[in-house]
Order: structure tokens, then sequence, then C-alpha cells
């Protein structure tokens, strides 16, 4: 590994890394950018049931549409935030807002579930690109005590444009089209691409050479693995040797990564940043965060349309109440964070969304919007505190050269968190569904073929019963047996994140408020 060298920071007036004229402006101009990823990561949810039926995908079809697009953003976030340290944040944040708005568009002229999930997949090559350079742009914006209030409206902007996923999504699929989730993404992604070439302006470390190319193949290899090898196991199951072979080349390829991390002369991820307690776990709490809310928003779509019968539009009206919650819950957060530090207000925040997640399982089959709209205004006052304490501590506890490496591991943690959430809740979901399916049939499973009974757990995933051709009595039990069962997989689902959320409210305990330099302080390079 390098030898640390001590160099001075630069000033602002000095540094071309300051924005042109006002942070606030440079904000604003990052934040078109990011709020376009951020809503394809939630309104997708909202999409997924009608994307199933005009493309005939399966679940795992759909599980991809989500979990490769937040893969590819978790794989390629590191690598780009590097890529930004060294060619300049601000090229590679317009290349990934122009890639990712080319790529919506394409996605919303498909016809095909392969060519969708391709294009997913691109799309969140390309949202990476522009994630960490916005943080790294924003480091540069607000230098010294001024980092935490622009930390503060940075969380506020993720959390509401996340909430606003399914609402957005709702009006859109049932007014115009699910093709048009994407297409809106054009004029955003062109405003994104007018303020960034006038407002911002250029900045890039002066301290880095190259990209850790081995690195890059070992990290994406490792995370690959994982993600695939959760997805599958419902099908191949958890036992059987493509499974366990999958997790043993994640577990293979994360230590050789390690290693060769510690002996690369540039490596991809500074091991020295996680020396501080604060950035380890800031990252373990942005994975859980997402974890919860990214699994959460999976599954309610299919809940809302499939067992529920609303439209997109009431379906994304359910969840109103989490957008409204954001509103008010993310400024609280932030002055929350300023006068009580983020210690005991992410674990505050931890065990309300632990409450939140509880109270969702124990919603019933006809739950009311009242019902369904506690828990989802009690889950806005919960991940607001984390959005906003972990981007704060991660970004803020790191060397300003390592600005753009600092803001691809926030993003990729996310990220891997949502990914993982999807995956791993419905793996969960999916094995209560198959355990619980044939005794709400009763009598009527033993009459049943193997094959169908699997069709059948299929169908079920999403909420949906095939009765086609059925007699009505038959038909009604069939649709008793399958929602019910439904809803035992999702209340399991929600019970695990609850007891995630519970456990990483220990760990928020442990965190320290970041520190960024001041002006003309030295900093610390590794």
């Amino acid at each position: 590994m390098a030898q640390a060298k001590t160099v001075a920071a630069p000033s602002p007036s000095a540094d071309e890394g300051d924005a042109k004229g006002s942070p606030w402006l440079t904000l604003l101009a990052v934040s078109l950018g990011v709020i376009m990823v951020m809503l394809d990561g939630t309104v997708v949810g909202i999409a997924n049931p009608v994307i199933g039926r005009e493309l005939q995908a399966s679940l795992s079809d759909l599980q991809w549409v989500t979990s490769g697009y937040l893969l590819a953003l978790a794989v390629f976030l590191i690598t780009a935030g590097k890529l930004g340290d060294l060619f300049g944040h601000k090229r590679i944040f317009l290349i990934g807002v122009a890639g990712f708005t080319v790529t919506s568009l394409a996605i919303g002229f498909t016809g095909s579930i392969t060519a969708l999930i391709f294009f997913r997949v691109l799309q969140g090559l390309f949202g990476a690109l522009l994630q960490p350079a916005a943080l790294a742009l924003l480091r540069n914006a607000f230098p010294g005590p001024k980092l935490n209030q622009a930390m503060g409206a940075w969380g506020a902007i993720i959390g509401l444009s996340s909430a606003a996923g399914p609402i957005v999504g709702g009006l859109l699929v049932e007014n115009v089209s699910w093709q048009s989730v994407f297409f809106i993404n054009g004029p955003v992604g062109v405003a994104a691409l007018i303020m960034g070439v006038v407002i911002i302006k250029e900045s890039k470390s002066r301290l880095l050479s190259r990209v850790d190319w081995l690195g890059v193949v070992l990290l994406s290899g490792a995370m690959f693995s994982l993600i695939w090898s959760i997805i599958k196991a419902p099908e191949w199951g958890w036992g059987d040797a493509k499974t366990i072979g999958f997790l043993i080349g994640f577990a293979v390829l994360t230590a050789v990564f390690i290693f060769w991390q510690t002996a690369a002369r540039t490596p991809l991820v500074p091991l020295s940043i996680f020396k501080n307690p604060s950035v380890s776990i800031g990252t373990g709490l942005m994975m859980m965060v997402a974890f919860a809310m990214f699994g959460a928003m999976f599954f309610l779509g299919f809940f809302f349309q499939g067992v529920h019968g609303l439209t997109p539009l009431e379906a994304g009206l359910r969840m109103l109440p989490m957008s409204a919650g954001m509103i008010i819950a993310s400024p609280l957060a932030g002055m929350a964070i300023g006068k009580l530090g983020p210690k005991i207000t992410m674990a505050s925040g931890l065990l309300i969304t632990a409450l939140a997640m509880f109270l969702m399982s124990r919603l019933g089959v006809e739950a009311t919007f009242v019902e369904s709209g506690i828990p989802f205004l009690v889950l806005a006052f919960g991940l607001s505190p984390v959005f906003v304490g972990a981007t704060e501590i991660i970004v803020g506890n790191v060397d300003p050269q390592y600005a753009g490496v600092a803001g691809g591991v926030q993003q990729s943690a996310m990220q891997v968190g949502g990914a993982l959430g999807t995956a791993i809740l419905g793996a969960v979901m999916a094995g209560e569904i198959a355990d619980k399916l044939p005794g709400h049939l009763g009598p009527a499973a033993q009459a049943i073929k193997p094959e169908q009974m699997h069709l059948l757990e299929k169908a079920a995933a999403f909420g949906t019963a095939p009765t086609q051709g059925l007699p009505a009595e038959v038909a009604q039990l069939v649709t008793t047996a399958v929602h019910n069962s439904f809803m035992d997989g999702m209340h399991l689902a929600f019970l695990v994140s609850t007891g995630v959320a519970i456990l990483t409210a220990v760990l928020a305990l442990f965190v320290k408020r970041g520190s960024a330099p001041t002006e003309g302080a030295p900093v610390h390079v590794g």
C-alpha cells in the first residue's frame, strides 16, 4: 500500500472543485440527476405487476428488473467514484446523467422482459457514474461545517424522491402506461444536463493516477455471486450444489479482493477509510435501511394490486403517508442530528423503523387506508434519520481526496442493501408461501398434481390466483388460499426486517459525527 502523504487542503478560492456561484445551486443541479436514480429504484415496485402481465414475466424476471438495476449500481459505484477522482467529478456526473436518460428511453421502447432487464442493468451502470460524483461535488461546494447542512438536505432529497416513486408510478401506470415511468426521465435528464453544464465547476483529486481494474473485477464478481445465489436459491434449493458454489465463490472472491486491496499501489477501496469505526458502521446502517425500504416496496406493490385488487394509482396513494411523512421527518432529522448528534438520532430512527415493520407484519388481507397508512407514516420518521445520518458520517469521516470513493461506498452500501432486501426477503417469502399454501387449500391440496402446485405457488408469490375455468366454489377456495399464503409470506418477511432493524439500532450507538477539514488544514492521505 502506498505510504501516507500529508498535503494542504486547497482553499475554496484556489480549488477548481468549488461550484460556480452558490453552493446551494450545486446541490440543486446534482439533485436533479440523483432524483432520477432514486425514483427508478422504487417506482418499479408499482409498475412490476403490469410489466409482469404485459411481458409475461416470471417472479424471478421481475426480481431482476429490480435487483439487476440495484446490483449494477452497487457493483460499479465504487469504481465510478474512483473515475470521478481521476477524470473529474463534473465530467463523470454529466456522462452518467446522459447515459441514464438514454437508457431510460430505451427501456420505454422495449417489448420483451429480456431486453428490459438488459437496459435496466445498463441504466444502473450509468446511475452509478453520477451518484458518487454528486456527493464529491457537494463535498467541494460545502467546505467546513456547512457540509453537515448539505448532507441533511441531501438526505431529505434522497428520502423524498424514493418515497415519491410509488405515487408517481401509480399515476403514470394507471393513466398512461408502465413505459411512461421511464419516459419521464427524459425531461428531468435534460434539465440536469443543462444545469450541470452551467452551474457545476470541475473537480478531481490530484493525488490519484490509475484505476484498480483487478479490484473492479474481483469486487464485481463477488457481488454478482452473492446476489445471484440468493435470488436463485428458492428455485435451486439452499442446499443445492449450485447455490453453495456461488456462495463459496462470493467468499473466495471477497477474501482475494480484501488481500489485493492491501497490496495494490492504488487500491479501488483504500481499506484505511474503514479504520474509522463510524465509516464502517455507517456503511452497515445504510445497507440496512435500504434493505428494509426496497424490500418493503417490492412486496407491497403485489399486496395492494394482487391481494387487495387496487389499481396502480390506488396502490401508489396507499403509500402517500410515507411521502408526506418524509416532507416533515427529513428536516426534523437534520435538526435532531445537529443538536443530539447522529448516535442517538440514528438509533432512535432504526427502532422506529422496526416498529413500522412490525406494524406491517400485522396487516390483514382487507387492510383499510388508515390501517396501512399508519405503518407508512411511522416508517417515514424511522428512515429519515438514517438516510441523513449515515450519509453524513460516511462522507464526513474520510479525507477529501477520497470524496469520490467515499461517495461510491455510501451509495454502493445503499444499493447492495436494496438488492439484498429484495432477494433475501423474496426468498423468505417464497419459502413461506410454499410451506403454507397446501394447508390453506385443505383437503383439496391432495388432488392437485405437484407441477400444478408449483405453478400455483408461483402465482401466489404475485398475490394472484389462476382461477380461469374453475367452478365458482373452487375458484373462491383457491383465491382465499393464495391470498392467505401470500400474507403469511409477507408477514414473515416484515418480521425478519423488524429483527434486523432492532439489532442494527445497537450498532448506531457507536458512530461519531463526521468532521470535514477546515480550509488550509492538513489532510493525511494513505
